[in-house]
Parts: structure tokens; C-alpha cells; sequence
């Protein structure tokens, strides 16, 4: 693992907490898979960083019971698109 790679879990890490990011918004940030998001932050961050790893899984937690009300938000935007395409 090259230097940038150690660096690379405390630096998704911060931006997860400052931005209130999601796994899949910090990967296409990063330009990284989902699965190394969840293997840096799940996995290296806590041997980096144990208090940011805190705040991170807390974090995780809160994006995981909200994120049924994301897929309705997305769901719901995807018909008013088609609704809005049908009248034109």
C-alpha cells in the first residue's frame, strides 16, 4: 500500500464528517469503489484515527436508517420526470 493509500482513510473519513457524505457520494469523489470506501473506513480508520472513526460510524449509522427515505426521494423524483416528459 502506497503512502497516499495510508493517508487515504482518515482523509474520507474527514470528508464524510464535514460534508455529511454518503459511501457512494465519497467514492465518486474519491474515485474509488464503494467496497474500499467501506474497507478504509470499517477496517483502517480505526487503526489510524479512533476518534474520527467514531464520528464516522456514527455517520454511517444515521445514513443507513435514513437511506429508505432517500430511495423514496429518488423514486419519487423519477415519476415527476416522466409525468413532466408526457405533457410535452
Amino acid at each position: 500500500m502506497s503512502l497516499s493509500d495510508k493517508m487515504r482513510p482518515v482523509e474520507l473519513g474527514e470528508y464524510m464528517v464535514s460534508d455529511g457524505a454518503t459511501v457512494r457520494s465519497a467514492a465518486k469523489h474519491f474515485g474509488i469503489s464503494k467496497s474500499t470506501v467501506h474497507k478504509d473506513l470499517r477496517v483502517r480508520l480505526p487503526e489510524l484515527d479512533s476518534e474520527l472513526y467514531k464520528k464516522v460510524e456514527a455517520l454511517l449509522e444515521l445514513n443507513k436508517q435514513e437511506r429508505h427515505i432517500r430511495g423514496g426521494q429518488a423514486t419519487k423524483r423519477k415519476y415527476e420526470e416522466r409525468k413532466a416528459q408526457r405533457k410535452k
